[in-house]
């Protein structure tokens, strides 16, 4: 019977480590979930930045181009003819 005793003891022990180990495995992927979340936000406003940035440096460097630069004056007007373009086609929707 004593011996019996101790295999149960020994059995309640290793479920009780198992359990802190679970527990401990159990914190350690919330944490690993909220930073992934919070890696993820900040990608996200990375790439709104980036995007922002890029359409300042577009607009830029289209402003810089109809200031008279020689070096996008055909980007400048291609530019210009799609603007227009898309006027003609908003005027004749609204006309119909």
């Amino acid at each position: 019977m004593s011996e019996l005793v101790k295999i149960v003891d020994s059995l309640e022990n290793k479920i009780s480590k198992l359990l802190h180990k679970m527990e401990l495995l159990s914190q350690t992927n919330t944490k690993l979930e909220n930073e992934l979340i919070s890696l993820r936000n900040d990608r996200d406003n990375t790439k709104t930045t980036v995007s922002e940035w890029e359409e300042k440096y577009n607009s830029l460097r289209l402003a810089n181009s109809m200031l008279g630069s020689n070096t996008n004056k055909t980007e400048a007007k291609l530019k210009i003819n799609t603007l227009i373009r898309e006027l003609d086609h908003c005027i004749s929707q609204l006309s119909e």
